[in-house]
């Protein structure tokens, strides 16, 4: 039996930050993780010598005295990061299918406008609406911009939905859709996603882009290391299989190697119907279980890693999402003849030669139906290959066809590309940990937007929640969630302070 202050179970980045922060204020954490690498998405894995990245492909907000920046220098590993800023006039180029023109998304504001402004010189109007909407949505979101505040604050903007309020901004439906182009960043979809998940999401990006250089993975590494320079346990290889209550609190919890970790306090990084599944406990009611259970995910991916032939492909500083169906917000409605209907495409710069890639990162929308023949298969960590040849002719197939559709843009594509490695929604689904490989989890709705937010709490006094799955996804969503979470335990109000004045 191992006795903490808290027990972590997860090592996605809620799960470290979580630890990092309660560590740095004297609890003993323990974090528990199933796979070989923590991290969740942020973990990194390599191919010939060539680093890519499960999930997390840039990030915004890295400027000094910006949210994303001040908590991770309040936890002290901004410094260490090797960073590389995304082309100012460009961090996301968009292109469409049937349209010449590609459109530029620049880093802040006015640049952004100034930007756009020259593909579409007579919608200044629309553009100072859409930039305005974005920060006014940002200044109701107190935890957004560090400081306290009620939940009915954002309550009047929750129910905008993103889709029909772009779509409002202006007649000029290629603007419209350039706006919202880059929304397989929240699997966005036209008739739910709200216009929260659009504008936080937005707005972090434009007021500054970032790519980890060599991978994203150096998040989870330097948060692991806060947590034990502060006397805290990472242990790998641990998947919990049981949280075992007695009645309103958590006793303990079993890993599926029988051993026991006792706590005062349990906190849950994995998805909550996950979380529910483990939990033995009375006091939770059905109703509640079934509530979280019939929550929808959004969708999950096909993601294709091509290792590039060296001194071939020109690195491109920027992100690339193609569009090869009408409307933006399509992706997700496709057959087999017409998948994929367009993808996003992440470049990683060789670091020996900035000038060149060394790596493509091309993504498009794949629902796990698709992989149905091979569901109740599991990969016992990269073995991909346990799932039989028909599985690996799949991948291979949906590959090509992928290519064949990034070969219109990039038709020397396939002479610089050495070698390539394809993830499926299962792969997502084994190494993150959503029972149907959802990239962002639960699919935020703006026609019934309180049910798709998850408290922290739970009706157990000393198991809490935290992750993509609560407020927002992504690293900014996910660290805000975290403060969230530690705020059960230490001053909120403090906490806050802190993280602004580091």
């Amino acid at each position: 039996m191992h006795n903490y202050d808290v027990v972590i179970i997860g090592s996605g980045l809620g799960g470290l930050t979580c630890g990092a922060i309660l560590s740095k204020n004297g609890y003993k954490v323990c974090v528990l993780e199933k796979n070989k690498q923590i991290g969740g998405c942020l973990q990194t894995f390599t191919r010939d010598r060539t680093i890519f990245d499960s999930g997390v492909h840039y990030v915004g907000g890295l400027e000094p005295g910006q949210n994303m920046y001040q908590i991770f220098k309040y936890l002290g590993i901004m410094e260490k990061l090797n960073l590389k800023r995304l082309d100012m006039d460009c961090f996301d180029r968009i292109a469409f299918a049937g349209d010449n023109k590609e459109y530029k998304m620049a880093q802040g504001y006015e640049l952004f406008i100034e930007g756009l402004l020259k593909d579409f010189p007579g919608e200044e109007k629309a553009l100072r609406e859409y930039c305005e909407m974005l920060q006014y949505i940002c200044t109701k979101f107190p935890l957004y911009n560090l400081r306290m505040g009620g939940f009915d604050e954002k309550e009047s903007v929750l129910s905008i939905n993103a889709a029909e309020y772009i779509n409002s901004l202006s007649s000029n439906r290629r603007l419209t859709q350039v706006l919202a182009a880059n929304n397989p960043l929240y699997a966005g979809v036209e008739s739910k996603t709200p216009m929260y998940v659009h504008a936080l999401v937005l707005n972090s990006y434009i007021e500054s882009s970032w790519k980890c250089v060599n991978g994203g993975s150096q998040i989870g590494k330097w948060l692991g290391r806060v947590i034990l320079e502060n006397g805290g346990t990472l242990i790998k290889h641990q998947e919990v299989k049981r949280i075992v209550a007695e009645g309103h609190d958590v006793k303990f919890v079993e890993t599926a190697t029988g051993q026991q970790y006792t706590g005062k306090h349990f906190i849950s990084n994995v998805h909550p119907a996950n979380t529910l599944d483990m939990l033995e406990a009375d006091v939770i009611r059905q109703a509640y279980r079934s509530r979280i259970k019939s929550l929808e995910n959004g969708n999950s991916t096909l993601m294709l890693n091509a290792v590039l032939k060296p001194g071939m492909f020109p690195h491109m500083n920027y992100n690339y999402y193609y569009h090869g169906v009408e409307s933006v917000w399509g992706g997700h409605d496709y057959t087999e003849e017409t998948w994929p209907t367009g993808y996003a495409m992440f470049i990683s710069p060789d670091a020996k030669d900035h000038r060149f890639a060394n790596g493509l990162s091309i993504m498009a929308y794949m629902n796990i139906k698709d992989v149905a023949p091979w569901i109740d298969t599991f990969n016992t960590v990269s073995r991909e290959s346990d799932r039989g040849a028909d599985y690996e002719a799949f991948k291979k197939e949906k590959a090509e066809k992928l290519l064949d559709i990034v070969e219109k843009r990039f038709p020397v594509i396939r002479q610089c590309i050495q070698s390539y490695y394809v993830a499926t929604p299962l792969s997502f689904r084994d190494y993150i940990g959503t029972s149907d490989g959802s990239m962002y989890g639960v699919l935020k709705d703006s026609n019934d937007p309180l049910r798709t937010f998850i408290s922290s709490r739970t009706k157990l006094n000393n198991l809490f929640l935290t992750g993509q799955n609560l407020n927002m996804h992504g690293i900014l969503g996910v660290s805000m969630s975290s403060v969230v979470t530690c705020s059960e335990l230490l001053d909120m109000e403090k906490l806050l302070h802190d993280i602004k004045m580091a």
